[in-house]
């Protein structure tokens, strides 16, 4: 007998030669209908594989990352099956799962595939994946691969990197393809499929190398699900910050200005403003001290922090002065000049903590391909600060940052997160700078703080910075998707690299320990996902116009001023709309641009000084009197903000 262990220590014996849906059938039937996939001793398995040994099973559902790309990884298969049933010359390469759904890249020869072919492909799937064909993986020879795709160039080449013994074909019905495994049982777990577009992608993504045509498509396990899917993508398109920036007027971009170098609108930079001064204030009453640095500095400073070394090929080149052999670079970080500013003057352990806070604006060179809007720029403003302490401080400074971090997410109406431990890649040493001692020690705090903090976390291999494990804090906005947003780090090596110092109580020098911070990350990128978040509608304490005075007719355009400067005497920011247009369609373009409050002034209104109050997404609130009208507004802020 073999003792299958479960996730949560519980035990169970079978015969050798079970299989992982036997085990599962044994537990519920539910949960065998449920499952698309497993993992035996931390190694994707089959679910019809044979277990012959003690192990660890875990089962992953539809709820489970694992598990979709189980299913969208399995639906690749059924998508090449598709293709080469229309384009029997085409020459499959790879088709992997991806975050929302899969997608497959083909060379297609002399033939081509468009829109108007998706529907009988997305047919054609479903007819094959209704004939239940079981998912079957099989080990071959590397000389057998090699002859079977003798005549797939693309295949052949992955094939003669691998080694013998290690090559499996997945095979269903009449289908095989190249696969290392990881599928669901079989094909009719798939109930619904849709083509979503196709796009050019070099092989191995060289320039150099053919292009191909990837075929994207996203596949559920009920029709229902895929219509859901479909109205989200819909309501995405309607919330993308691009849109939305240009309606709104917040923000713009200019091929002569550079692309990747966002411009911000009059509107914008005053949100961006109230965005700044909101944090500025939350940060002075935590003890943070507002700097300024350069927008450039000395090659050496970046080659002492190490980021010319990990960076300097893939950034800005470097300026070149009139001074021979004087070089600069545009600012890539902003922690190398505030590790500059702690060492302008000597410390004492009864200094520390230093918080130093800038928003400090960066420069990276990203691919023209990479940029996308505000999330993906070339210049990008940080809400940068650094915390020197001594290790004594870092647990307690660490779980401040988790506070503050808490209270913006609060306040900007982001509840869904997940706290992410990003750690070294064990596998991947190289990738770093520091002493194990120090990654060990820095790793530790991040774990033991967080854990105190009562924070829902995961953790993650491989996505620390170079020089230190980082909190990533990942926040699903209104649509379910999700963002990096929030970091906060812990790094002993830049303290190193620049020999920072402080005195200690025994009158020696110690090593402080630095914690890089950014709530919002970056000011371009939290403004977008914001935007997406709440589609537009700001909260009140934000947005650029909060009012919206339409006077019915220019007889009550002196009136409706007067009421504007009144509300501005308030610290309510409110504007007219005096244009010869009539009152319905002021209305019409006051929700369009999502002015959360509109007063409509006539000669009622005049007469008895009140006002006719409008709020955006409900319609008429009633009248009111000024007086009322500003309290309603201090309170709703107020509320909104603690």
């Amino acid at each position: 007998m073999i003792t299958v262990t479960f996730p949560d220590g519980n035990q169970r014996t079978y015969e050798p030669g079970t299989t992982a849906m036997d085990v599962a059938k044994s537990i519920s039937h539910g949960l065998a209908r449920n499952i698309l996939s497993g993992s035996y001793d931390g190694q994707t398995i089959e679910l019809n594989d044979e277990l012959t040994h003690d192990g660890t099973l875990q089962f992953f559902t539809w709820k489970d990352p694992k598990g979709k790309e189980a299913f969208w990884h399995s639906s690749a298969h059924v998508l090449a099956q598709a293709i080469l049933h229309f384009y029997p010359n085409a020459k499959l390469t790879i088709g992997p799962a991806i975050e929302k759904g899969f997608y497959y890249d083909v060379d297609f020869g002399d033939e081509s595939i468009g829109e108007g072919d998706f529907a009988k492909i997305e047919k054609q799937m479903l007819e094959f994946a209704r004939a239940k064909s079981e998912f079957k993986l099989r080990p071959v020879t590397k000389a057998e691969a090699l002859e079977v795709y003798k005549d797939n160039p693309y295949k052949t080449e992955l094939i003669s990197n691998l080694e013998d013994g290690t090559i499996t074909f997945c095979d269903h019905a009449d289908f095989t393809d190249l696969c290392r495994g990881g599928h669901i049982p079989h094909t009719g777990y798939i109930k619904a499929v849709k083509i979503m577009n196709v796009a050019g992608a070099y092989w191995r993504g060289d320039e150099n190398n053919p292009q191909l045509t990837r075929v994207y498509g996203i596949s559920f396990q009920k029709a229902g699900e895929l219509k859901e899917y479909l109205e989200l993508l819909e309501e995405a398109k309607k919330r993308d910050h691009r849109k939305l920036g240009k309606e709104l007027e917040l923000f713009t971009f200019s091929q002569r200005v550079g692309q990747g170098l966002p411009l911000w609108l009059p509107k914008g930079a005053a949100l961006r403003e109230r965005l700044e001064n909101f944090l500025k204030r939350a940060q002075k009453k935590a003890g943070y001290d507002g700097v300024i640095t350069p927008h450039i500095g000395n090659k050496e400073l970046y080659v002492c922090s190490g980021h010319y070394a990990k960076y300097g090929k893939d950034s800005f080149q470097p300026i070149n002065t009139p001074e021979e052999g004087e070089e600069y670079l545009l600012k890539p970080m902003n922690c190398p000049h505030h590790c500059e500013l702690y060492k302008a003057t000597p410390k004492s352990y009864k200094d520390l903590p230093v918080r130093f806070a800038e928003f400090g604006t960066v420069y990276r060179y990203e691919q023209s391909g990479e940029l996308h809007g505000l999330t993906r720029v070339r210049g990008f403003t940080q809400d940068d600060a650094h915390i020197f302490c001594t290790p004594d401080q870092l647990k307690d400074e660490f779980k401040n940052v988790i506070d503050l971090v808490l209270y913006i997410f609060k306040t900007l109406d982001f509840t869904d997160y997940v706290a992410q431990v990003s750690l070294r890649d064990p596998e991947k040493p190289e990738k770093y700078i520091g002493s194990d001692e120090n990654w060990v020690k820095a790793e530790s705090a991040i774990i033991e703080a967080a854990d105190e903090k009562g924070l829902n976390t995961v953790v993650e291999y491989g996505e620390a910075a170079f020089y230190g494990p980082k909190l990533d804090f990942m926040v699903k906005d209104a649509l379910g998707r999700s963002w990096q947003l929030g970091t906060i780090q812990v790094d002993y090596n830049l303290p190193e690299r620049f020999e920072l110092e402080y005195k200690g109580s025994d009158n020696e020098s110690h090593r402080p320990v630095m914690i890089h911070r950014a709530p919002f990350g970056s000011m371009e990128r939290f403004v977008a996902v914001l935007l997406e978040h709440c589609g537009g509608n700001f909260p009140l304490w934000l947005t650029p116009e909060q009012v919206k005075i339409l006077p019915v007719s220019d007889k009550y355009n002196e009136y409706a001023r007067e009421i504007a400067q009144f509300l501005e005497i308030s610290d309510i920011r409110a504007l007219v709309d005096d244009r010869n247009e009539k009152i319905g369609r002021k209305i019409r373009d006051a929700e369009v641009t999502k002015i959360p409050y509109m007063l409509i002034v006539g000669e009622k209104e005049a007469t008895s000084g009140e006002l006719s109050v409008r709020r955006h997404g409900q319609g008429d609130l009633g009248t009111m009197t000024r007086e009322e009208f500003v309290k309603s507004i201090e309170n709703e802020i107020s509320q909104l903000i603690d």
